[in-house]
């Protein structure tokens, strides 16, 4: 079936629509109701129905004869150790480690906090979670202590699993003390810790509370999935960068497993036994679409790799997991190959691999740049495909659908609107936009299955957030516009428009002028302060390795480079040349906080940031 056809059906008789999907995941009993909407104009989906997504995830492939296919691989070049489990050892770890939780009074309902690395234990843990109907919150490893400590305020968990240590390229970063810390400065206290002793650090253990992971695990009988109802919540995960009251994303069991089974199949054409690749962390939004759910729902080989695109050893890391696993998707950051262009800007490192088991690139989390997409189609020979989609979503609301027809790909565009994403550029007033113009990126109610379902413990939160700014819509937060032909294009947050001289002007438009100069490997612009224009644009950039240019005919060259694409009146005048860029850990740039320091504000260091002290020398770069 075409795309424009079967998004038509999407929108025409999304319950028909959704029924259809619906099938295509293993039920305990099939939902008779679709859809029943409520007062604040979202509602829920297969509210009849009867699911474990466990079960789903596990069970179903092995009954589909899947059994002794791998379905975990992991890679850990931190530590050079390898290893991969079939659906019937993955499903076996599961469910002792679930009956374990259930000897120990975790059941239905229940909260239990997962702090742990990129090891396979963290993946068992939040499946056998799943498997009890216990709702799993991932708190990215290596999160400050405070961090940790709100968020299990906000879960109440009954439970706290981790592991003794993580590993960040060559540091070893201790997490019992982190969750000592924690549990301390909470109000809420568990009721016991979890611990995964690894080899590189034995936690000492409080007594009472503690307990090792393999002497909880032995001799507890496997537990059984648990019915649950499609609307009872699968995860808490809460929103990078949250500051104040943490701000959970909650998601439902029957939609999210629906849509995590039709986007394996629309966005990335995985069908079972391919080996599905997600270059992220389980602690973000991606690791739980697409490292552990979606892969494993659609009976693909999912990779689980604990190292970085460069560094563990070098850039030549992400084509020497490709070889080595045959991975057949590939899905990260654009940040990720920003980093490997920027140390290999020539590829020669991947000339060291054979990659030909590789289809095709997809990258999301932020813009894709044209500069980033040119030089990986460049030397991949590969369909890079760019899709959009957040936290709050779960899976992509625009993307190019390679699983119905590959379209013409755009630059610097997520291509077009998922099925079941009414998606339209408006203004405040939620008055669309002509194509061409930007304005916010908003989705038009009712959501699809898989997004969010409220804020946990707070739905009046998610009402003022997403649905009260523009009635009637999801508000994205993004701004973009859509061209004469419908695709999409993403500029970035809507706080990343800067007001010059009374014009508005995207400083993502800017970026990507600035990323295409030949010696640049990463940018970004910001708005600063001016007394006399209100706001001016100033580009940080990355200089490519192995690039030799004079800083301030490089600057020239980039003034002059914006000045001819968009014009004199975007005031661009100063590029100022960073070695690093203020990143959370999972690869977004800091632009707020930039602009903080730039103006002379005072700021926050973020949790989520991945070295604080980059902060330090932009300050120092900016005052001089």
């Amino acid at each position: 079936m075409s795309y424009q056809a079967e998004y038509r059906r999407s929108m025409d008789n999304p319950e028909a629509f959704w029924k259809e999907k619906a099938a295509d995941v293993s039920w305990i009993q099939p939902p008779t109701t679709i859809w029943q909407s409520t007062d604040n104009g979202h509602g829920q989906w297969f509210t009849d129905g009867i699911i474990n997504t466990s079960d789903a995830a596990l069970d179903a492939n092995i009954r589909a004869g899947r059994g002794e296919q791998t379905a975990l691989i992991y890679d850990s070049p931190v530590t050079g150790n390898q290893s991969a489990y079939t659906f019937n050892e993955l499903t076996r770890e599961v469910a002792e480690f679930a009956g374990a939780l259930k000897d120990r009074g975790i059941n239905k309902g229940d909260r239990v906090i997962i702090y742990m690395p990129m090891i396979p234990q963290a993946v068992v843990a939040m499946l056998a979670c799943a498997r009890l109907g216990a709702i799993h919150s991932v708190v990215f490893g290596g999160f400050a202590a405070h961090e940790l400590a709100v968020r299990i305020d906000d879960a109440s968990p009954k439970a706290l699993i981790t592991a003794s240590c993580g590993i960040e390229v060559q540091k070893v970063i201790e997490y019992k003390p982190l969750v000592d810390k924690a549990i301390q400065e909470a109000s809420h206290k568990p009721d016991f810790c979890v611990i995964y002793q690894r080899p590189q650090v034995t936690a000492a253990l409080t007594e009472g509370r503690d307990i090792e992971w393999n002497a909880l695990v032995e001799g507890a009988t496997p537990a059984s999935p648990v019915p649950l109802a499609a609307t009872d919540p699968l995860y808490i995960l809460y929103t990078s960068g949250t500051t104040g009251k943490p701000k959970g994303v909650v998601r439902d069991n029957g939609g999210h497993a629906v849509a995590m089974r039709y986007s394996m199949s629309l966005v990335y054409d995985a069908k079972p036994g391919d080996v599905f690749w997600a270059a992220s962390d389980v602690g973000w939004v991606v690791g739980h679409s697409y490292i552990v759910y979606g892969p494993l729902l659609a009976g693909c080989t999912t990779v689980l790799y604990e190292g970085k695109p460069v560094k563990t050893p070098d850039a030549g890391a992400f084509w020497r997991v490709v070889q080595d696993h045959g991975v057949n998707l590939l899905f990260t950051a654009p940040t990720a190959f920003r980093a490997v262009r920027k140390e290999d800007p020539e590829a020669d490192l991947m000339q060291q691999y054979d990659i030909s088991t590789l289809k095709r690139l997809f990258l999301a989390g932020e813009r894709l740049d044209p500069a980033t997409y040119d030089w990986l189609r460049e030397h991949t020979n590969l369909p890079v495909l760019d899709h959009w989609w957040q936290t709050e979503t779960g899976w992509a609301i625009c993307c190019n659908p390679v699983g119905l027809e590959l379209m013409a790909t755009k630059p610097g565009s997520a291509t077009f609107p998922s099925p079941g994403y009414n998606v339209q550029v408006v203004d405040f007033k939620g008055s669309q936009m002509p194509a061409g113009e930007q304005g916010q990126i908003a989705v038009k109610l009712p959501l699809p299955p898989g997004c969010m379902t409220t804020v946990w413990g707070d739905d009046s939160r998610f009402v003022k957030t997403y649905l009260q700014p523009i009635p009637g819509f999801y508000t994205s937060g993004d701004g973009g516009f859509m061209d004469e032909d419908g695709y999409l294009f993403v500029m970035g947050r809507t706080d990343d428009v800067i007001n010059v001289a009374g014009h508005r002007l995207s400083t993502g438009e800017m970026e990507e002028v600035v990323a295409s100069h030949p010696a640049i490997a990463e940018c970004c612009v910001v708005g600063i302060q001016d007394n006399l224009k209100g706001q001016v644009p100033v580009g940080l950039v990355l200089i490519k390795d192995g690039a030799t240019i004079d800083h301030d005919e490089l600057e020239e060259e980039l003034v002059d480079m914006v000045r001819e694409k968009i014009g004199s009146i975007a005031c661009f005048r100063r590029a100022l040349v960073v070695q690093r860029l203020p990143k959370t850990r999972s690869g977004k740039i800091l632009r707020r906080v930039i602009r903080q320091i730039a103006d002379g504000e005072p700021f926050n260091v973020p949790s989520t940031i991945d070295d604080p002290a980059i902060l330090d020398e932009l300050s120092d770069q900016f005052r001089s």
